[in-house]
């Protein structure tokens, strides 16, 4: 057989068997969609999946057509709803920035407006201020940087601090200090890089760039003695943060105490989180967004360069679209779906951090984002860091939120519980329960500065079994007044349960909180 008669063989082989190939598909039910009288209107018959019926029944009303083509009363209705529906996906999704800007406006409202400026709460912090969810058992001082007006700025952290975390102005991680950071509880200089750096790096810093303008730095001191002194101590005399260009002569550092301060750091939860989003985009860098992020936003009116100006039809779809994206976060916190979420099987105590990722991955990537993890942990709480996720013995923090009573019910402030702690809580440094106020998400309000127990500060009745029976409720039960918390009649609460410098007794969950029991 020759070359041409040879390749004609293989061409009329290839037509064979691509005829089989369509034959088997449509006897395969590829001509059942097709087979049949023509559809109306149509020379054949037209799969009905691929068709629009002239009337559809909706959550969002009836829906009409003529022949697949929207009315004008339908194109409206559907626009409106899309407009919602993205006010309340900007709120979901927008939450890590407003919330951050919130914090920094709420420190500034004090006098911190500049990096050297450092809030200090050197009498801890106590129930006045509006804060999520706020530790009562650390030293916390929390300055800001702004890298566009200072450049590359310089952190000094003395040696024994406690975790740290440098969070970016969407919240996300740029580098941890203090044990989980690379200077392992030493000290060391740490240069935060602004987005557009590009020079050279010196030697001898901790190095991170940062992806934003504003950087929130959450530093943490421990208690001696059960008292503050020594943490306010060395944070006042070891701490220092200067632009790198100011080196040789840095600006003298101003220490400003936000211990029984009434102030908010608490983002709104009306149509002025709108307002709230659109100055942290338009102040920011626009690379600090991917584009599918920015372009949710931009649909709603909220970009870079631009002024946020909605007209009246819009700002009533975003003020309903907000105060469904509240009631969102509410529940996907209060009402929990995912089972893993849970640190024990048959349990209420739910994981500090839902998604065990950081970045909120799911599967290491291969399910994208857990986007209502994200929402609910920045609705409720701040600080990102990895350390909160990996398994550090001896070092950081673990967290679980206790929010339901051992029925899965929401906590009742007119009622009195108790949580039993059992004996040798697994934390080198110390274990804490802080009551917190459902509405705020700040710390209870009550006749108690500090409505929390914790470990080194408290002196608690231990039962005859090393166990701590917690008490919480509107009077203390005779007897337990050193173990009880205060809550609120009328109100609801709920708790986080802190564990600083876990052991593996938590890890390994040989060691388990108990329930949040109802007292009858």
């Amino acid at each position: 057989m020759s070359y041409s008669e040879s390749r004609r063989h293989e061409t009329r082989v290839g037509g064979m068997r691509k005829i089989l190939l369509i034959a088997g598909l449509l006897a395969a039910g590829g001509a059942s969609s097709v087979a049949g009288p023509p559809t109306p209107g149509y020379n054949n018959k037209i799969p009905e999946s691929i068709m629009t019926p002239d009337k559809v029944e909706t959550r969002i009303g009836t829906l009409e057509f003529f022949d697949g083509i929207p009315t004008k009363k339908t194109a409206a209705l559907l626009y409106d709803n899309l407009d919602f529906l993205r006010g309340v996906e900007t709120f979901l999704n927008g939450l890590p920035a407003a919330s951050l800007d919130a914090l920094r406006l709420g420190l500034a409202a004090l006098g911190a407006r500049n990096s050297n400026q450092v809030v200090i709460f050197d009498q801890l912090m106590d129930s006045n201020p509006l804060f999520l969810t706020g530790n009562t058992s650390t030293v916390y001082c929390v300055p800001f940087l702004d890298l566009k007006k200072d450049g590359p700025t310089v952190v000094e952290i003395p040696a024994g601090a406690g975790p740290g975390t440098v969070n970016d102005a969407f919240f996300r991680f740029v580098i941890d200090m203090g044990p989980p950071g690379p200077d392992r509880g030493k000290g060391g200089k740490y240069l935060i890089l602004p987005p557009d750096y590009e020079g050279d790096v010196p030697d001898g810093y901790f190095t991170a760039k940062s992806t934003s303008w504003v950087n929130w730095v959450a530093l943490r001191g421990f208690l001696v003695d059960g008292k503050p002194d020594a943490a306010t101590k060395m944070w006042k005399e070891g701490l220092k943060i200067y632009p790198l260009a100011k080196a040789a002569n840095p600006p003298a550092m101003e220490f400003i105490s936000g211990s029984k301060k009434k102030f908010n750091s608490i983002h709104a939860n009306d149509y002025q989180f709108f307002e709230e989003l659109h100055t942290v985009i338009d102040r920011e860098p626009i690379e600090m967004l991917d584009p599918e992020l920015r372009g949710l936003f931009s649909a709603i009116g909220i970009q870079k360069g631009k002024p946020f100006a909605p007209d009246a039809r819009m700002k009533k779809l975003l003020t309903e679209a907000v105060a469904v994206g509240n009631a969102t976060s509410r529940t996907i916190f209060w009402y929990e779906r995912e089972e893993s979420a849970f640190l024990y099987e048959g349990s209420y105590w739910k994981r500090g951090f839902v998604a065990g990722n950081y970045e909120y991955l799911v599967d290491e990537g291969m399910g994208g984002r857990n986007l209502d993890a994200r929402t609910q942990f920045y609705y409720m709480a701040t600080v990102n860091t990895p350390a909160m996720t990996w398994k550090l013995i001896g070092k950081g923090s673990q967290y679980a939120w206790g929010y339901l009573d051992a029925k899965g019910n929401y906590l009742d402030g007119g009622k009195t519980y108790k949580l039993n702690i059992p004996k040798d809580p697994p934390a080198e440094k110390f274990w804490s329960v802080v009551a917190y106020d459902p509405q705020t998400r700040s710390e209870l309000q009550t006749s108690q500065p500090f409505p929390s127990k914790q470990s080194q500060r408290d002196k608690m009745i231990v039962n005859d079994d090393g166990s701590i029976d917690l008490y919480f409720g509107p009077e203390a039960p005779a007897g337990k007044e050193a173990n009880w918390t205060q809550t609120v009649r009328g109100k609801g609460w709920f708790s986080v349960l802190r564990l600083y410098s876990p052991t593996e007794a938590w890890y390994d969950k040989t060691w388990r909180p108990g329930e949040i029991e109802l007292v009858k």
